[in-house]
């Protein structure tokens, strides 16, 4: 006689954790919920997967419908499964992370009536969120903080063409961390992935820094996804 398998009722969500950088500063996008539970307050785009649907599809979905940007490269980075994690039952969620660069380009403008609005915070000054988002949160950053040390996602969230300050800037806002000016431009320079562009900066009052691209196609032959700094 076979034995029957016991019935389990557990929920699939997905948490995105999506980063930017502007000004300076490293940003993560957060939403004002609108429902219950923690109506009113912060959280990271989140909501239930459908049952008809991928996992990989209901984070494009929701991310689209909770902020309006659609078509986001994301990688899946942890899955978060303690029992009471959330109030109304069991629900287990797949949690997502990506690095956008912040231009005005892309618009934040919820399509679902269950976020208020969707807007950049500074990592720094980050509220408590909702449900254990402040865990997820810090489980994705320290996820990049480790993988801008071997692979050049720093170049994600910087402008096609940026000066080496901004760089220094951008790797010391990820790390949380003061870099030596002298050391980071010569260990930079010295990988031969960064393609100097024979350009200045323009409308800056200041002394115009050189400007310079992010070569993919050096990086690819020389280091295949690793560097070390």
């Amino acid at each position: 006689m076979e034995a029957l398998l016991p019935t389990f009722e557990s929920i699939f969500s997905i948490d995105c954790v999506i980063f930017g950088f502007d000004r300076g500063e490293l940003k993560v996008l957060l939403i004002e919920r609108n429902e219950e539970p923690f109506k009113d307050s912060f959280a990271l785009p989140g909501y239930l997967a459908a049952q008809d649907e991928s996992i990989d599809a209901a984070a494009q979905r929701i991310l689209y419908e909770l902020t309006g940007l659609r078509d986001i490269f994301m990688e899946q980075f942890h899955t978060f499964g303690e029992v009471n994690r959330h109030p109304q039952g069991r629900v287990i969620t797949v949690a997502y992370f990506a690095m956008l660069r912040i231009n005005g380009k892309k618009e934040l403008k919820p399509i679902s009536s269950f976020a208020k609005k969707a807007f950049w915070h500074p990592v720094n000054k980050l509220p408590q969120l909702a449900f254990d988002h402040s865990t997820i949160f810090e489980r994705a950053l320290l996820k990049i903080k480790r993988k801008i040390t071997y692979q050049p996602i720093a170049f994600e969230l910087l402008p096609e063409k940026f000066t080496l300050t901004q760089l220094q800037t951008l790797y010391e806002a990820v790390l949380n961390k003061k870099l030596d000016k002298r050391n980071f431009r010569k260990k930079m320079l010295n990988y031969g992935i960064l393609k100097e562009l024979g350009e200045k900066q323009k409308g800056v009052s200041f002394r115009a820094a050189n400007l310079y691209k992010f070569d993919k196609r050096t990086y690819a032959k020389l280091f295949k996804n690793e560097l070390s700094f």
